[in-house]
């Protein structure tokens, strides 16, 4: 598989905003999520234990779905797992200063590890690397589903997806039963969940809300809907501590943030907003 990826990170940022026509494709299906994130990224449990070793835990956060036939909390019908609360956990996508695809800069919604100025990614080839960042777009072609390569072709031109023939290394699929515990998560105390799905839904999560995701999913048994208390409340520690770099930047670039989409003449500011506070420089290409 070969795809040409500089210069564009559109599967890093939330384009929806300057695209010439609208694109919803998340949102197809029986349930919708309860976030606007865009692109997601769903971290498996290694990754979120690698995250929270490294100390940067409050870059995590949590994806619910909306399903009629799921546990009701703050009068929202959420998916679910033998009634416990079902759920992804992804990477956060504050709004930066960003000018893909030749773009002029603009505030669009772009992962915490992107640096907006090169548009690469901080943590490229690091431990803390996500699974699924690493494998990207190879699943999409092994099932022949649309990548973000090719939206943004159609979009905005250009050469991204080289080879459309997925990669003979390809690590198998999570899906069905053995996803379980290992990318899609349960929480164990639907009621400990009380005010929590209803700021998901406003799109209020607080770092508690938050922490109490990446403790289930650092603590749940890979192919079982058990969640270790033990390690739980462990996790539950350490994420409640954690003070990374990444989410004083989240919270300095939703400070600054204009309207989604609207423009920006700073988009040097990633030096002062990332890196002053201890973001790594990107690799380069």
């Amino acid at each position: 598989m070969e795809v040409n990826c500089e210069g564009c990170a559109g599967c890093c940022i939330d384009w929806r905003a300057i695209a010439p026509a609208a694109s919803d494709h998340e949102r197809r299906g029986p349930r919708e999520p309860l976030d606007d994130a865009y692109n997601l990224v769903p971290l498996t449990r290694d990754d979120a234990r690698a995250f929270l070793d490294a100390g940067v835990a409050d870059a995590l956060t949590p994806r619910l779905w909306r399903d009629e036939s799921g546990v009701e909390i703050d009068g929202v019908s959420v998916s679910a797992i033998d009634g416990k609360p079902a759920f992804f956990l992804g990477l956060r996508k504050p709004p930066k200063p960003v000018g893909p695809f030749d773009t002029d800069p603009s505030w669009l919604p772009t992962c915490v590890f992107l640096d907006p100025t090169t548009l690469q990614c901080r943590i490229h080839g690091e431990d803390t690397y996500p699974e699924e960042c690493a494998d990207y777009p190879g699943h999409n072609l092994a099932v022949e589903q649309e990548t973000e390569c090719e939206r943004v072709e159609s979009a905005f031109g250009g050469n991204r997806l080289v080879d459309d023939d997925p990669p003979e290394d390809l690590p198998g699929f999570l899906l069905g039963p053995q996803a379980i515990g290992q990318k899609v998560f349960v929480f164990p105390d639907a009621e400990r969940l009380s005010g929590v799905v209803g700021r998901a839904a406003a799109g209020e999560l607080t770092a508690e809300d938050r922490a109490l995701f990446v403790a289930a999913a650092v603590a749940s048994a890979p192919g079982t809907t058990t969640v270790n208390r033990e390690k739980f409340e462990r996790a539950l520690s350490t994420a409640r501590e954690t003070d990374s770099w990444a989410g004083r930047a989240i919270a300095d670039w939703e400070a600054r943030a204009g309207e989604e989409g609207s423009p920006t003449d700073d988009p040097e500011s990633a030096e002062e907003v990332e890196v002053a506070r201890g973001a790594p420089e990107t690799p380069g290409w």
